[in-house]
């Protein structure tokens, strides 16, 4: 709609602005320094004070060319000039029209640019009537007054003057001039000459600035509440410790909740858990220094902040370094060592490796607990021991709920506080000595805590929230498997750790325990001094046991005596103690071992038995005497020795015409089966075949050879099935004197766990059948 404009040209010196532009009708002051520029405003001056602006292209252009401002500028009347320090001029300027570059140059003689202006000005009076640009106007005012409600940037009263403008170019260049515009924005709106175009451009500019200030604005209404809440908060803060100080309170419970607070930052937890300990700060924050809940929240807080949230030890995983460890610690047992390395090597091949759950099974004394320890040292990790025996209340394990008096965490969580590391070595001792009552099952709550698939997010019922026991390294301990619930047993990899022969015992004692007992005993490293014979003779006869506590015990004795005599007399350098000096420093000997009898006789058959201490040899008597078929069993045996018994005569029923035995000798006979040490509980699968081959005998008259043992369970058929605890079995027929024994087929592989030496001096015969056990033990026709 160019027909509504005319069109007067001029001849104009030009001014390039930089990073600014005028639109008609707006009054607008800057700085001009650069010389060309200065030049133009002098001639301007005495031209009817008119010159003409125009915008750079680039802001940062020093020297512009004709090619470096734009061709569509504003002609300007120049209002005022005041000159500045250092060459400078601030000009205020009223703009005129819009007016377009026909021609430009250099003025050479002056210096500054001259050009041909074409003014292009609205004309009101011939302008044709539109209801488009009607609609358009009102549009455009609406817009600008909802941007002036929203912003409150630009006063209310310039749309009074707005109202009352007919030239909709002027119109236009008093809202431009009065709203946030981008330079490219500004040169659009100035260089376009149609008035619908013009209107539409600075409409869709009006609605882009509003949506931005209604951004705006309810990001500046949130940030302003959130500051609000933050001051109010700390207003009524400063109120509360004015408040408690004119009250004498001691206590400062605000200044306790910030410490709180920063102690929150630091810790690294989800943020769930997070929310839930800053919900009990802002509780514990608004309590009264007088009311009793006051030192539970603190307590609970306390508790919270003393877990290891980011602490964490680094495993400094050496092989060689630990493998010294092991052997420095303990002697023999070379299957628990080769474990703990295989599991050392892998964490040093992956960091991501779930912490295994160690079970070490065995008889007292052994070195189950030390072993732990020595893991702990390997690794370099923090050690913390708990004792399971007795515990009978899940509490224990899983913490109190706060709602009881005097509640507290659980042994885990206290544990972790006392390690203060999350990843240490956690002995769980004797954990098949855990019971349940009323108060619920312990060893259910044991589950969640040595699960890898849920101790991650383990909850104690103090505490309320998770905590990671992930990287936990648990060892458990225990005397027997039997007592140990299967779901728990099955997350746990099970170590046997057996008891230990003569020969280690020996060495234990001369490489730990005597110089151990001769430093606690404040005695010098080799001032009691003892040959092997005589470590065998206390080993043998002043203790019975499969570890070495006891034998500990006994040499701390000996050492007590010593420490005496020395006091007694401290001209003394050295002790050396004999066979015959036992009796005077341990009294007589305490046990005598069952050896193997001296001769085959009728009815007598060594058997091997496990026990809690280790080994036994177990005799079993049989006498056959006239009666009406009573079978009679004695020896406090359990009920599957007694079925076990049952089984063998059955047996021997169905065999008995191979041995001329009377068919009906279970009629006319009674049968007394004997197992001595009638006040020791006796029960297992273990003594089948030993009691069948000692009714047969008794039965045929035929001897049993002296130097076979035996261990086995029997079935109706005469089959042979494996029992367990063989090593200890062996060792025990071993050091009864015992050169042949009878063992299942199927136990053939517990067979890689005897000592060389024992394998050396004793005969192993593998049966599956009660035909070879009769074919071994049994003395026919004169056999020696």
């Amino acid at each position: 709609m160019e027909q509504n404009y005319t069109k007067i040209e001029h001849e104009l010196p030009l001014i390039p602005l930089r990073g600014l532009a005028i639109f008609p009708y707006m009054i607008l002051n800057f700085d001009v320094g650069r010389e060309i520029s200065l030049k133009a405003l002098d001639a301007g001056a005495l031209n009817d004070d008119l010159v003409f602006l125009t915008s750079q292209k680039e802001a940062e252009t020093d020297e512009p060319t004709i090619d470096d401002f734009y061709h569509v500028g504003t002609i300007c009347k120049i209002k005022q000039m005041i000159k500045l320090p250092g060459d400078t001029v601030r000009v205020l300027v009223e703009g005129i029209s819009r007016g377009k570059i026909k021609e430009v140059g250099m003025n050479e003689e002056e210096g500054y640019f001259k050009a041909i202006i074409e003014e292009v000005a609205y004309d009101v009076e011939n302008a044709d009537e539109d209801a488009e640009v009607e609609a358009f106007v009102r549009n455009v005012f609406d817009a600008f007054e909802e941007y002036i409600n929203i912003g409150n940037r630009v006063s209310p009263e310039i749309l009074i003057s707005l109202a009352d403008i007919d030239n909709i170019d002027r119109f236009i260049d008093t809202i431009a001039a009065n709203i946030y515009l981008k330079p490219n924005q500004k040169q659009s709106i100035l260089e376009e000459f149609d008035v619908k175009k013009r209107l539409e451009l600075i409409y869709t500019i009006l609605l882009e600035e509003i949506e931005i200030l209604k951004i705006e604005k309810k990001i500046t209404l949130r940030v302003k509440k959130q500051m609000n809440k933050v001051q109010k908060e700390y207003y009524l803060r400063e109120q509360l410790k004015a408040i408690q100080k004119e009250l004498g309170d001691e206590e400062d419970i605000n200044s306790e909740a910030d410490e709180y607070r920063e102690k929150l930052n630091k810790i690294k937890a989800p943020k769930e858990t997070k929310e839930k300990i800053a919900k009990e700060i802002n509780k514990f924050s608004k309590i009264s220094p007088m009311a009793p809940d006051v030192s539970v929240s603190r307590t609970y807080l306390d508790t919270v902040f003393s877990l290891p949230w980011n602490k964490e030890t680094r495993d400094k995983i050496d092989l060689e370094k630990a493998k010294e460890i092991l052997d420095e610690e303990h002697y023999g047992l070379e299957k628990v060592k080769e474990r703990i390395l295989e599991y050392l090597a892998i964490r040093k091949l992956s960091k991501s490796l779930k912490s295994p759950i160690i079970c070490l099974v065995g008889p007292p004394g052994v070195g189950k607990t030390s072993i732990a320890k020595s893991i702990a040292d390997s690794l370099g990790r923090k050690f913390v021991r708990i004792s399971l025996g007795g515990v009978r209340d899940e509490a224990e394990i899983r913490g109190h709920r706060r709602t009881y008096v005097g509640a507290i965490p659980g042994r885990i969580i206290n544990g972790l506080k006392e390690a203060q590391t999350k990843n240490p070595v956690f002995l769980l001792d004797e954990i098949d000595k855990m019971s349940s009552d009323y108060k619920g099952d312990p060893s259910s709550a044991m589950l969640e805590v040595l699960d890898p698939g849920q101790n991650k997010e383990f909850v104690d019922h103090y505490v309320e929230v998770p905590f990671d026991l992930s990287k936990i390294l648990f060892v458990t301990t225990a005397n027997s498997l039997s007592t140990i619930p299967r779901p728990l047993l099955d997350r746990m990899e099970i170590i046997e750790v057996s008891g230990y022969i003569e020969e280690e015992k020996l060495n234990i004692v001369k490489k730990y325990l005597l110089p151990k007992q001769l430093k606690e005993h404040a005695l010098e490293a080799d001032f009691i001094k003892m040959d092997d014979e005589v470590i065998r003779d206390i080993i043998d006869s002043y203790t019975r046991e499969a570890g070495v506590r006891n034998l500990e015990r006994t040499i701390g004795k000996i050492c007590r005596k010593v420490a005496k005599k020395y006091v007694e007399n401290p001209s003394l350098e050295e002790v050396i103690v004999t066979k015959a000096d036992l009796d005077e420093y341990l009294g007589k000997n305490r046990y005598r071992h069952q050896l193997a009898g001296t001769k085959p006789e009728v009815g007598i058959v060594t058997g091997l038995a496990w026990t809690a201490v280790g080994g036994e040899t177990l005799t079993a008597e049989v006498n056959v005497l006239k009666g009406k078929g009573q079978v009679v069993l004695t020896g406090k045996l359990g009920t599957v020795m007694k079925e076990s018994a049952q089984t063998g005569i059955s047996y021997i029923r169905s065999i008995a015409d191979r041995f001329d035995i009377e068919p009906d000798f279970y009629t006319k006979n009674d049968i007394h089966i004997h197992l001595p040490e009638g006040a020791v509980p006796k029960d297992g699968p273990s003594a089948g075949i030993t009691m069948a081959l000692a009714v047969l005998s008794a039965l045929t008259n035929i001897p049993v050879r002296n130097n076979v043992a035996m261990t086995g369970e029997i079935t109706l058929r005469g089959r042979v099935l494996a029992v367990g605890g063989i090593k200890e079995k062996l060792l025990a027929a071993h050091r009864a004197g015992i050169t042949k024994v009878l063992l299942p087929k199927e136990c053939e592989a517990d067979l890689e766990e005897i000592p060389q030496n024992v394998k050396e001096q004793m005969e192993f015969v593998l049966v599956e059948h009660m035909d070879e056990v009769l074919e071994h033990a049994l003395l026919r026709n004169g056999e020696q």
